[in-house]
């Protein structure tokens, strides 16, 4: 994920590291995925999708 967020965009993907299977992708400190809502892993489409409604 943390590859295809720098091709797609061209950003390097900070990791932090977390505990309970906990993974969400944020953007200037707005949530764009949270698993804990989906209770699954998005695909990278998914996340460019959620990346690109937050950037508009």
């Amino acid at each position: 994920m943390q590859a295809a967020i720098k091709d797609k965009y061209g950003i390097t993907a900070r990791l932090n590291e977390g505990a309970g299977g906990i993974f969400e992708v944020s953007i200037d400190g707005k949530t764009a995925y949270s698993n804990q809502t989906t209770y699954r892993f998005p695909t990278d489409e998914e996340i460019f999708e959620k990346i690109d409604a937050l950037k508009r």
